[in-house]
């Protein structure tokens, strides 16, 4: 699995345990809702200080959102 893939299924995947829309996930972490389905889709990469940012919306570590990049 490509990397921006294994990184958008993990960012989803977390978003839904925590029960938000991908809007309410953009809210929280001051992005819009194409970004964050960008991001899930796998379009986009994320740079580092997005990916501080997701994990702080979704209440986890940074290295939580990356767990099945290889």
């Amino acid at each position: 699995m490509e990397p921006q893939a294994a990184f958008g299924a993990k960012l989803r995947e977390l978003r839904k345990q925590a029960g938000i829309t991908q809007e309410q996930l953009g809210a929280r972490c001051g992005m819009d809702l194409a970004a964050i389905s960008r991001l899930e889709r796998g379009v986009r990469d994320a740079q580092l200080s997005t990916i501080v940012r997701l994990a702080r919306a979704l209440e986890v570590t940074p290295s939580t959102l990356l767990e099945r990049v290889r």
